[in-house]
């Protein structure tokens, strides 16, 4: 379908809110009923649904369970049937959507503040979709319907369908927690979605066993305004309130979900967070294991995108699977998945993706494996978690400039010679050095939405790390 000109305000305010794997936008301003309506009505043409089911789930900001009625409209008026699951985390509306081999939509902007939402979109099976595989086509057929929706002969049906209880019951499956030792695990759900997940899958909320697992939990009413931080864990100052009660509950470990609670933060019993590349190991080895014990002759592959640690590439190895390194993003890490067949992928995010999940992403299933691998040994979180962080990382440090392009060739002409080059994903730069010498890697990414480049940085000591750090930033920003 042709596109509107970039000058035409309805197209230029679905561009707004159609971002690279996702929708998001500000609530009322570019982010509207009539454009969300639009956006339903052109994933039904897109994903070839009319007729059959779409799954419609929302979290808990004030504005989704309005957004979610917007896009069932859509949804119906073009023939398909809304099967509505209301409150839901994003993993949990992937298991709908993997469960009923149907289309889906989440309404969630994740991270972001109270005044932003969004959509996720998922083909059947929980398949991503990105701007390269359905998200430009429906900007473009939203643009039309915008003007109107086109009926359908048979307009949809709707109806609505409870799956946590069954959500949680498969979770259990893949990971038996029955057997660990007792343990003391702080949640902090950040007023999202896993105050409503978590005492499903780990309590008794949904009518499951009790687990040897004492629950403390922080913030797990559900509110959208997000009254005592943001719900996104990645940033330190949301991390504080749960490092501060693990060590006063003498806690064995902390968890931190995000606002839809597909990824999963942890901090040990000290209060220091473990790095999402030693929960990506930790797991990687479980899901190793687990393939090894169905077919031990298959040949298993685990994905890491290329800001993982290097100790996640080197775990795997040594476990005998076949690393296969990625670029950065849900939607590419989905498709590499399942065009690879591997068990499992981690990204430095702490966003984790399972075969037996439908290669999606579950930050929950991720939290369980960690739970079973620290219950089934006596060691610390701190002293387990070490073990899997011995390179230091800066983590990621962002710029704002005006001109990317320069900044990139300054780094090119800077390390030529003494290092070589990767264009993946934005530029990787890996130290050429000798057999005495500390290894060290860096990348710089560009932003997708913002004039930002993102770096990060890992040597063999911190004193490497540190170096290559600081002449980078001094590049990036001259």
């Amino acid at each position: 379908m042709s596109s509107s000109s970039d000058d035409d305000p309805i197209r230029s305010s679905l561009n707004a809110v159609v971002k690279t794997y996702d929708v998001r936008g500000l609530v009322g301003e570019n982010l509207t009923e009539e454009i969300v309506a639009a956006i339903g009505a052109a994933f039904v043409d897109e994903v070839d649904a009319a007729g059959r089911d779409v799954v419609v789930g929302h979290d808990m900001r004030d504005s989704s369970p309005t957004f979610a009625a917007a896009f069932a409209r859509g949804v119906q008026a073009r023939g398909a049937d809304v099967v509505s699951i209301g409150l839901c985390s994003t993993d949990e509306s992937y298991y709908a959507s993997g469960v009923l081999q149907a289309p889906s939509a989440m309404f969630t902007a994740s991270h972001n503040p109270a005044s932003y939402n969004g959509i996720k979109l998922s083909r059947a099976g929980a398949q991503g979709l990105s701007l390269d595989t359905g998200l430009a086509s429906i900007r473009d057929r939203a643009a039309v319907y915008l003007h109107g929706v086109d009926a359908a002969t048979d307009t949809g049906t709707f109806r609505t369908q409870d799956v946590l209880a069954d959500y949680a019951t498969y979770l259990r499956t893949l990971v038996d927690l029955s057997g660990i030792r007792p343990i003391t695990v702080v949640v902090d759900a950040g007023n999202g979605m896993g105050g409503l997940t978590v005492p499903a899958v780990l309590g008794e909320a949904a009518g499951l066993p009790r687990l040897p697992i004492t629950i403390i939990p922080l913030y797990f009413e559900l509110d959208g305004t997000f009254p005592n931080h943001e719900a996104n864990p990645l940033e330190p100052k949301n991390l504080v309130d749960l490092q501060r009660a693990v060590l006063e509950h003498r806690a064995d470990l902390g968890l931190a979900f995000d606002g839809d609670a597909d990824r999963c933060f942890v901090v040990d019993e000290l209060g220091e967070a473990v790095t999402p590349s030693a929960v990506a190991a930790i797991v990687a080895l479980r899901e190793i294991a687990r393939a090894k014990a169905s077919d031990p002759d298959a040949e298993i592959t685990i994905i890491h995108n290329l800001i993982t640690s290097q100790v996640v590439p080197e775990t795997i190895e040594a476990a005998g699977a076949v690393p296969l390194r990625t670029r950065v993003g849900h939607s590419l890490i989905k498709d590499a998945m399942r065009e690879s067949g591997a068990v499992f992928g981690g990204e430095h995010s702490a966003h984790y993706y399972f075969r037996d999940f439908w290669s999606a992403d579950n930050g929950m299933l991720a939290a369980m494996h960690l739970l079973a691998e620290y219950g089934t040994q006596e060691r610390p979180l701190s002293a387990l978690s070490a073990q899997f962080t011995p390179y230091p990382m800066s983590g990621e440090i962002n710029s704002t400039i005006d001109d990317v392009p320069a900044a990139f060739t300054r780094i090119v002409e800077s390390f030529s010679g003494r290092a070589e080059f990767d264009e993946l994903d934005g530029l990787t730069v890996t130290g050429t050095v000798g057999n005495d010498e500390p290894f060290w890697w860096f990348s710089v990414r560009s932003s997708n939405t913002e004039p930002l480049l993102r770096l990060n940085v890992e040597a063999g000591d911190r004193t490497t790390m540190e170096r290559v750090r600081d002449e980078v930033l001094a590049l990036i920003r001259a």
